[in-house]
């Protein structure tokens, strides 16, 4: 039984060093914020996309912008493109997986609009594909990645990389800054009113 404690206290460990290494981020963290929040008074929406625990935290942002985070506000514009299961099997099964948020950028991205996309490697192809068509139907690029970025990082206009190799502390890292996100951006609107 010892043994299984010690491993629970590596854990929280590990995460304990990576938030403190993520917290170096702020300054990018806030000036994303700024961002979304631009956009969204500006009255563009805001897309998220990712795969498997990704698509989860894509789907979760979406619904925290569109639904609320900690204040009763109006609803924000956000779709998290990873929720429509018939607009991606029918992509999929038509064009290939590849293109499953691609497509949906070239049909809902506007000028102006956020292209939020969501991924631990950084090398999700159907990701960058989407940024790339995000570029050019003129969204806001924004990624949330790990390790060194992969491809990702370099390809958006704004880049969050959590300094991790392992996707676990990844992604409890990327919904920690998605949270604060939310907040940040649902603050800024309110006051702003």
């Amino acid at each position: 039984m010892h043994n299984l404690e010690q491993q629970v206290q590596q854990q929280f460990e590990e995460q304990i060093a990576l938030v403190r290494r993520v917290q170096e981020m702020a300054p990018d963290i806030t000036r994303v914020a700024k961002v979304i929040t631009h956009a969204v008074r500006q009255g563009n929406k805001v897309l998220t996309m990712g795969n498997g625990g990704s698509a989860s935290d894509a789907m979760h942002m979406a619904g925290e912008l569109i639904g609320r985070f900690m204040l009763e506000r109006p609803s924000y514009p956000a779709i998290a493109l990873c929720a429509d299961n018939a607009a991606m099997t029918a992509i999929a099964n038509d064009y290939g997986y590849e293109q499953v948020f691609s497509r949906q950028v070239e049909g809902l991205c506007r000028a102006g609009d956020i292209v939020f996309g969501i991924s631990t490697s950084g090398n999700s192809l159907n990701v960058l594909l989407a940024m790339e068509e995000a570029r050019r139907q003129g969204g806001t690029t924004i990624s949330l990645s790990g390790r060194d970025g992969g491809k990702l990082a370099p390809l958006t206009d704004y880049s969050l990389v959590v300094p991790s190799l392992q996707t676990p502390r990844i992604q409890e890292m990327h919904i920690t800054i998605i949270h604060i996100l939310c907040q940040l951006v649902e603050t800024a609107l309110q006051n702003s009113d």
